[in-house]
């Protein structure tokens, strides 16, 4: 051959016997097959083969096939952000005509899609009280064919009884998805709770390190598993296998960082739940927390992020204030990586509440819990 053909043979040289403690990054869109006859447009790659890069490399199947283990699921699907995973179970479970439920502490992104887009194709998604539990049957309409829990709730912690939820759900047929990032699929068993779909934000706690964005769809049973994959595959979530493998490495080290992260994170909860000036605490772990029963019934442990109130007689700018003195926490809207944050929510949408823009976030990182208490009470001395 010209060696300018040699240049393009895809045929490998080197020994292909290297075995690593690694899941090697495999980049390619292109799949090349033995024949024509094996030539396929197959999303279902784990059962069927490769067909496209676009459903994803042995790298992405690698991180999908570990995340499905840990939580227990049958199939997950990795995709690019936890909104796109959010995006991929309301587009496999509802349509023009579709009822859905949401709790309203549910993540703000979620409900934005809620009273948007799918609004905009016909989707009426209704808000409900995340402490509703078994109640939510009354709410279930002919036509509800989704309810969303995410527990605990996004800044304000509600811990919900999915199990009840699920139990009313599955009475009349309806599917049940699970915002399961707080607890990064280990704290909370969902599919031991009947849950229907698991959902993460693998940017927070798999990948640990703030410096990625991917996310996560695990399905309970194949009847799950083959609605979301028709939609997966019309919607073309494409993900980075770079970023997979960051997330790979992050699996390997989650066991210590939740660990660590629980301890340090209570610690700093318990000292500000004792402070004069702050009102409450929401923790799950700590009994002022809405649902707190709940936690300590179905959760195996507590996470890095939780919120607290400032007393009525601090004022707003008071706590931008307070923000702006911090100097290890840093201002900012994730969690689940190393970094301490913290950030003020000044108009949090909850029905019957006003907490003035006195409610502060935190997400506790890998610094000296010690270190973090003394700049939060600095930040507080004003």
């Amino acid at each position: 051959m010209d060696w300018r053909t040699k240049l393009l043979d895809p045929t490998p040289q080197a020994r292909n016997d290297f075995t690593a403690l690694t899941t090697p990054i495999y980049r390619g869109s292109t799949v090349v097959f033995d024949s024509q006859e094996k030539v396929s447009d197959d999303w279902q790659h784990a059962e069927n083969g490769y067909s496209y890069g676009l459903y994803g490399t042995p790298t992405t199947l690698e991180l999908a096939a570990r995340i499905a283990t840990i939580e227990g699921a049958h199939r997950t699907f990795i995709v690019p952000g936890g909104q796109a995973a959010i995006a991929l179970v309301y587009m496999a479970f509802c349509k023009a005509g579709s009822h859905a439920l949401v709790p309203f502490s549910a993540y703000g992104p979620n409900r934005e899609m809620a009273e948007g887009m799918l609004r905009d194709f016909g989707v009426e998604v209704e808000a409900y009280d995340p402490l509703i539990g078994g109640d939510i049957s009354t709410l279930i309409r002919d036509n509800t064919t989704l309810i969303w829990c995410e527990s605990p709730g996004s800044v304000t912690m509600e811990v919900q009884d999915v199990p009840a939820i699920v139990a009313a759900a599955h009475s009349r047929d309806v599917s049940v998805a699970l915002d399961n990032t707080y607890a990064a699929g280990v704290l909370f068993d969902a599919f031991a709770h009947d849950v229907d779909v698991s959902i993460q934000a693998l940017t927070k706690y798999v990948g640990g390190h703030s410096d990625l964005l991917l996310g996560s769809v695990s399905s309970r049973d194949a009847r799950a598993y083959n609605a979301l994959g028709s939609v997966y595959r019309q919607l073309g979530l494409a993900v980075s296998p770079d970023d997979c493998s960051l997330a790979l490495r992050g699996l390997q080290t989650l066991a210590v960082r939740l660990e660590h992260l629980e301890k340090s994170t209570l610690k700093v909860a318990h000292w500000l739940a004792d402070h004069k000036s702050i009102a409450k605490v929401f923790h799950p772990a700590l009994p002022t927390c809405p649902g707190h029963a709940q936690w300590q019934r179905d959760f195996k442990g507590s996470a890095s992020v939780f919120s607290f109130l400032f007393n009525d007689d601090a004022t707003p700018q008071q706590v931008v204030n307070f923000l702006n003195a911090l100097a290890i926490f840093k201002i900012g809207l994730s969690w689940g990586g190393v970094t301490s944050l913290a950030v003020v929510y000044p108009d949090l949408d909850r029905p019957g509440q006003d907490f003035g823009g006195r409610l502060v976030r935190l997400n506790i990182g890998l610094e000296s819990p010690d270190d973090l208490i003394a700049d939060l009470e600095q930040a507080i001395a004003g």
